[in-house]
């Protein structure tokens, strides 16, 4: 499942891409771009992100710092005038979301 990408500005949204793939999860070695943890980016006239995210599962041990750090570093790539996070578990999250870099990298192809 690929993220669904609202917005006019596709220079500002392809370096908050670039941003986000800089966040990982942990326990696997693959950014959470790639793993297919984010469902949506929208990105209005005025810069402001929503981001619709979630997680390998609801008992992931990073669920209170991951998003945290998502919408965080979103924040602060130029040009972004706001950024907002919401985790969400439907759909839940499974192994096929995942991009063909991600299941290579973890030997699932």
């Amino acid at each position: 499942m690929a993220a669904i990408i609202v917005t006019k500005n596709t220079e500002l949204m392809q370096r908050i891409i670039e941003e986000i793939k800089t966040c990982f999860d942990p326990e696997i070695p693959v950014d959470v771009w790639e793993l297919g943890l984010i469902y949506e980016l929208h990105l209005d006239d005025e810069n402001n992100l929503k981001i619709v995210m979630t997680l390998t599962s609801p008992n992931c041990p990073v669920a209170e710092s991951l998003p945290a750090e998502v919408e965080n570093k979103c924040k602060l790539v130029a040009g972004v005038k706001s950024a907002e996070l919401k985790l969400t578990f439907e759909p839940t999250w499974e192994k096929e979301m995942m991009s063909e870099v991600a299941q290579l990298e973890l030997g699932f192809m």
